[in-house]
């Protein structure tokens, strides 16, 4: 059995990233899908994975819900005309199991409340969904 109390100061963010990415991982080999690791994320993509229908790639975002709801991906790395791209998302509530979520990267060109777009046109920040 693994902790369940994500709060724990020990857990920083690179812990709980690496945790997640393992845990997104482990979860789409239960599901018979073969799961290969880069060496270096630098292109946003964690991991690509290949089902029966052929590969996928996916960018890995976790949140502890005791701190914050808002998760993006920087425009300049997140293809959303990409129909092999997902983000599994995975959030953490103390004394709970992962909640994990499947979004594939298309879903970002329907018009949603959730997913959204933010240019930050003319301000410091970069392009995110």
């Amino acid at each position: 059995m693994y902790n369940l109390i994500w709060t724990r100061s020990e857990l920083t963010p690179q812990k709980l990233g690496t945790f997640c990415e393992c845990y997104a991982k482990m979860t789409l080999v239960s599901y018979g899908f073969n799961v290969f690791s880069s060496v270096v994320d630098d292109h946003g993509i964690d991991f690509v994975a290949e089902s029966t229908k052929g590969f996928l790639k996916f960018q890995v975002k976790a949140i502890r819900t005791t701190k914050s709801r808002y998760v993006f991906m920087r425009k300049s790395y997140f293809d959303i005309e990409d129909p092999n791209l997902f983000l599994f998302l995975v959030l953490l509530t103390d004394g709970e199991h992962p909640e994990a979520y499947l979004i594939p990267a298309t879903a970002w060109k329907q018009d949603s409340k959730m997913l959204v777009f933010h240019s930050y046109e003319g301000k410091k920040s970069k392009p995110e969904y």
